[in-house]
């Protein structure tokens, strides 16, 4: 498979089409909620609607109309997190360059307008945590970042501004 979206018609979220790469960790959280979802949750779900639905009148059914909502929107995030897994690759970190920034990257910088340093690991966007110290490397400090060697001088264009960041260390997570 190329990573190449195979719709011949532009689907209605083209993110979804691209390669995306986890890691190991991530990629197993993903299939254990897909899973959870399917085995657990949607069958209570599908079974309140079946209750409130038995209890009459359904255009006047609070009950109905919120179970169906629930529905909604747990098949919709099923949907989703299949999408996900189809087009994401568990990254192999022994393949990975271990003289710059990339994927899986725990990157030590010093913001030179502030004598600021920061620690982040540069993930996928769907493992982007910034409370966990993990930022996405398609954010604006994460693609500036990439490709990077220690030493070497990277600019992050932000909505505050500019960012000067010389990287101080590179070592994978």
């Amino acid at each position: 498979m190329s990573g190449q979206c195979r719709a011949s018609v532009k689907p209605k979220n083209e993110y979804l089409c691209r390669m995306e790469y986890l890691s190991r960790q991530r990629y197993e959280e993903i299939a254990a909620e897909l899973d959870h979802l399917i085995t657990v949750v949607y069958p209570e779900i599908r079974e309140s609607v079946a209750e409130t639905s038995a209890q009459g009148d359904r255009s006047e059914n609070a009950g109905y109309r919120e179970a169906r909502r629930r529905q909604a929107k747990t098949i919709s995030r099923i949907r989703f997190l299949q999408k996900v897994l189809e087009h994401s690759r568990v990254i192999d970190p022994d393949a990975l360059p271990k003289d710059r920034v990339c994927l899986l990257s725990r990157v030590e910088f010093t913001n030179l307008s502030t004598n600021a340093r920061m620690t982040f690991e540069i993930v996928s966007p769907h493992e982007m945590n910034l409370e966990a110290g993990k930022i996405s490397l398609k954010s604006p400090i994460g693609a500036a970042l990439m490709g990077r060697k220690v030493g070497e001088i990277a600019e992050a264009q932000t909505p505050s501004g500019t960012l000067r960041l010389r990287i101080e260390s590179i070592t994978l997570a």
